[in-house]
């Protein structure tokens, strides 16, 4: 008689899903293991406090002496002919954005649930860096809306008349939350973050960035002063998420100076090469 064979069954696609959206969250919170990630660390700091003072300086500078001249110069609010405007504004709105991706994250969770090993690793490497993208524009608007709330600047012609000036800290409507801008906050974020996981794609996604950010002056929704100030928060926001996700193995290796630079990501035959990077010290 044949010798008999166990063979364990696999386990249902059900539970398959949990395990892979368990352990895609799980990494997220992981301790951090990179031996360099002080030195990354060091490194986002200086960036960030030099960025930070610069963009500072460059809204005072608008909110003196350009922000008036500005929004006097644009159309009225709501010219029939902006209409184009509205529709390519909105596809920096943080809503949209982020539902995209967070539908995205889904469906690599669903096929990947489905999948065993190299394809099933290939597209858990794409699931980290659609966690990347997401988590840097969503860690970027929350630093936003609270900055909004507390700054309490008013829109432009709230109150009836063009006034750069007009804050009422803690208001925490709609018509107060202009500074910062967070299409541009949205837009900036996620152009930092698509150019760090793939830099030939930089021009595309910052010209997209720069779009974004000249539809909100032009529909009135914002000063010139705002539209920095969020291009400034998505920008540093991003920052801090990648370096987390360096800190971890996730996506990132950090060079011994403390610059961070992404792994080749896992398509065909690099897979190997991405496992290599993730393990480098």
């Amino acid at each position: 008689m044949p010798a008999s064979t166990n063979i364990a069954p696999r386990p249902s696609y059900p539970a398959q899903f949990l395990t892979v959206t368990g352990r895609a969250l799980a990494q997220l919170v992981r301790s951090p293991s990179h031996s360099r990630r002080a030195e990354a660390a060091r490194k986002l700091a200086r960036h960030s406090l030099w960025l930070s003072a610069a963009g500072a300086a460059l809204v005072i500078a608008l909110m003196l002496a350009f922000d008036l001249t500005e929004i006097q110069l644009m159309p009225a609010r709501g010219t029939p002919g902006l209409w184009p405007i509205r529709i390519l504004t909105d596809f920096g709105k943080d809503e949209y954005v982020l539902s995209a991706l967070a539908v995205a994250l889904v469906v690599v969770a669903l096929v990947a649930a489905g999948l065993y090993g190299t394809r099933r690793a290939l597209l858990l490497g794409l699931g980290t860096r659609l966690q990347f993208l997401f988590l840097s524009v969503a860690f970027s608007v929350l630093i936003a809306e609270i900055l909004k709330y507390l700054i309490g600047r008013g829109r432009p012609f709230v109150g009836g008349k063009a006034d750069p000036f007009n804050f009422i800290p803690f208001e925490g409507s709609g018509a107060y939350a202009s500074l910062p801008s967070g299409h541009a906050v949205t837009a900036f974020a996620l152009a930092f973050a698509v150019s760090a996981l793939w830099p030939r794609l930089r021009v595309f996604m910052f010209t997209y960035a720069i779009v974004i950010l000249l539809t909100r002056l032009v529909l009135l929704a914002h000063h010139p002063s705002d539209v920095v100030a969020g291009a400034l928060v998505g920008m540093v926001g991003a920052m801090a998420v990648r370096y987390w996700f360096a800190a971890r193995r996730l996506g990132f290796a950090i060079r011994a100076d403390g610059s961070i630079l992404a792994i080749p990501g896992p398509v065909g035959g690099r897979l190997k090469r991405v496992a290599r990077g993730a393990s480098a010290p």
